[in-house]
């Protein structure tokens, strides 16, 4: 994939304001940094090729879900990369005193997970990607319920967004968040022995043949499944493993039969 840009403990990280310039982000400014206060002296980091991330314009950044704690993960590399991140978080955040206000005021965007308003979250980022912003979907929609935490078959949801822009997918795996946080149950975060963030980024996911096409569900089936592809790769490469033949898939855990 060329040369990595790594770096695999905070010293060597610039200052957050040489590293990132991006207009409109006074308030997430200071939650970055704060969070990298505490992040830093508590996990090293193996960072590679972010100069992937296109320094300005509309960008959807798409990303396996493998713990609680990925927000932390993801949105210190993304800001550190020099985009400030508007991730789609569940909507139950938002109605948390202060925490809610705050995420909020940093620009991330509601999803309310089940209902029809859900769809009210993708109009609202394909407005922000159309403003120039650097949206971080999850495909997978929750985290993965893979048993070998493998990226599982997505959601539409990416593909929605990124058919309905001109801005390119950028594909970025990650590795590392799950030791300090297992699985969906919120805990006390594991911080001995100490862990790594891998984040490793991709190039845009080729979809311009699907573009212009009417959103059928041949068509998003066909982005979504290139989109996870792409991330399944990237996070193959940081475990040094190779992914299952096919994807997991949720659905198929209610019928009791894994497809």
């Amino acid at each position: 994939m060329g040369d990595a840009v790594q770096s695999t403990s905070g010293a060597d990280l610039p200052p957050l304001s040489q590293a990132n310039a991006e207009p409109g982000g006074r308030m997430i400014f200071g939650v970055v940094s704060l969070l990298h206060a505490i992040i830093e002296p508590l996990v090293d980091r193996d960072w590679r090729e972010q100069q992937k991330i296109p320094a300005r314009g509309g960008v959807v950044l798409v990303v396996n879900h493998i713990s609680n704690v990925d927000p932390l993960a993801v949105g210190q590399f993304v800001a550190f990369s020099g985009r400030w991140p508007r991730f789609l978080a569940k909507e139950s955040l938002f109605r948390i005193p202060v925490v809610g206000a705050v995420i909020r005021a940093c620009g991330q965007i509601p999803v309310r997970r089940g209902t029809a308003a859900a769809q009210d979250a993708l109009v609202e980022a394909v407005r922000a990607v159309d403003a120039g912003r650097a949206v971080v979907v999850y495909a997978e929609g929750t985290i993965t319920l893979d048993p070998d935490l493998w990226p599982m078959r997505g959601r539409t949801g990416a593909a929605r967004i990124a058919l309905s822009t001109s801005a390119p997918v950028v594909p970025i795996g990650q590795w590392g968040a799950q030791d300090v946080m297992y699985g969906k149950r919120i805990h006390l975060p594991h911080l001995r022995p100490r862990t790594t963030f891998r984040l490793l980024v991709g190039d845009p996911v080729p979809l311009d043949d699907l573009r212009g096409q009417p959103l059928t569900t041949a068509v998003l089936t066909e982005a979504t499944d290139r989109i996870m592809a792409a991330v399944t790769a990237l996070v193959a490469e940081l475990r040094g493993e190779q992914p299952p033949a096919e994807r997991f898939d949720p659905r198929a855990v209610t019928a009791g039969v894994r497809r």
